[in-house]
């Protein structure tokens, strides 16, 4: 059960610049909860203000190591204890690399920085196969990719959206006899949930499928 600290936090939120869609709350307790008190390390895409890598680390609690992503040299004085920001684009593979290489078990990645089409494909493609294998890839604002001037469009194939509806048949490739092959990311996606604005990618590897038929006596 939630107790709602994030939400609060927000409301309470008297430091840095915190900018948040107020239903995105309750998706990212259903989500993190169970990384609370566990020394998680997380990747936020886009700093700006600095007040959701402040948050991240309240919510987070001890031990935990938040990593922020921007291009901006001016986000790097939003780092503190346990906060440390790399400068460049989510894009740059120089950058991804550099980040896994100081930090290599990342439980969970949320990207909310320029929403921009081929950056949030790129950086799914850099990142998601090296996200711990129990851990999560979220990103947000995703209403963007409806939006021509962020390149997206209704059914636009490039955009965002209709890279997670290919990864809804990629995640169902062991049903698609033959069609679709398994792939790494069939084999290590539990779930994609899809909500307003968010897409939620949970990592688990997916067990052997079963389906036995009970009967009564």
């Amino acid at each position: 059960m939630s107790d709602g600290f994030l939400h609060k936090y927000f409301l309470n939120n008297a430091t840095k610049r915190l900018h948040k869609w107020v239903h995105y709350f309750d998706i990212y307790e259903r989500h993190f909860a169970r990384f609370r008190g566990k020394s998680p390390v997380i990747i936020e895409i886009g700093v700006f203000g600095g007040g959701s890598l402040a948050m991240w680390k309240e919510y987070f609690g001890p031990g935990c190591k938040i990593v922020g992503i921007d291009i901006n040299p001016e986000c790097k004085e939003h780092e503190g204890e346990g906060i440390e920001v790399f400068i460049g684009s989510q894009d740059d593979p120089a950058v991804i690399e550099s980040i896994f290489a100081k930090y290599p078990h990342v439980d969970i990645v949320l990207d909310d920085g320029s929403h921009m089409m081929q950056h949030m494909i790129r950086s799914f493609e850099l990142m998601y196969d090296r996200v711990n294998p129990n851990g999560v890839y979220m990103v947000e604002d995703t209403h963007t990719c409806y939006w021509k001037e962020y390149e997206g469009g209704l059914g636009r194939e490039g955009s965002f959206m209709e890279f997670v509806k290919h990864k809804l048949d990629e995640i169902n490739a062991v049903h698609s006899k033959g069609a679709l092959p398994v792939s790494e990311f069939t084999r290590s996606t539990d779930c994609i949930a899809c909500y307003d604005s968010v897409v939620v990618f949970e990592r688990r590897r997916q067990s052997q499928r079963q389906a036995p038929i009970t009967t009564p006596m």
